[in-house]
């Protein structure tokens, strides 16, 4: 199982971040080891003093693929989540100021929260899908799927082409603006459309 991970996929949170628009999608991943275990809190790192809540919505495949066509992407998948890519932003800073991969702020133990599934024939259309992270109860990121630049179908074709695709994978496509640091005893608290997809506390 891997997790492949979308950076810069909604202009807005592009435009907070300051970066440069991409002319792909920007691809990088998590080993297994970075899942949050079920029910357990999310530890801040000792290497990081400014990690970030980045939520996104979650693609899971059902079965092997290569260089799949856009038109047969729906077929990969049944389901949509959602989940939190935290990232420890001053570390990432730092590694990207130096041309470093950003594996070290991005990939660490805990660093990915999948939440509960839901069968995408809940949703007329995977492209217009309503999301939020509330934070002590607070809405602070909320999204939809039609400001994505690369729909989820559209990014199914493009990491085929250099990744085959197995089952269990799970494709974090994006976050919107509104990212912001965590602190201890915070409570995170994600949802698509007003269902809750996960709750997690932060020590």
């Amino acid at each position: 199982m891997k997790l492949i991970c979308i950076g810069r996929n909604y202009t807005d949170h592009i435009e907070e971040l300051e970066n440069e628009k991409p002319t792909d999608p920007v691809v990088f991943m998590k080993p297994d080891t970075a899942i949050l275990l079920k029910k357990q809190p999310f530890f801040i790192p000792d290497f990081s003093d400014d990690v970030h809540h980045e939520v996104e919505i979650l693609v899971k495949i059902k079965k092997v693929g290569k260089h799949i066509d856009r038109k047969f992407a729906h077929k990969y998948y049944d389901e949509i989540g959602l989940g939190i890519d935290f990232t420890a932003r001053d570390l990432q800073s730092k590694l990207k100021s130096k041309g470093l991969p950003w594996e070290k702020a991005k990939a660490f133990d805990g660093a990915a929260v999948i939440g509960s599934w839901v069968s995408k024939e809940n949703f007329q259309d995977v492209d217009n899908i309503d999301f939020h992270l509330e934070k002590n109860g607070e809405i602070v990121q909320k999204g939809n799927t039609r400001f994505m630049l690369w729909k989820i179908d559209e990014l199914i074709e493009y990491v085929s082409k250099y990744f085959t695709l197995k089952i269990g994978d799970v494709i974090f496509t994006g976050t919107p603006a509104g990212v912001g640091a965590v602190k201890a005893e915070d409570t995170l608290a994600g949802f698509i459309e007003k269902q809750q997809i996960f709750s997690i506390r932060i020590k």
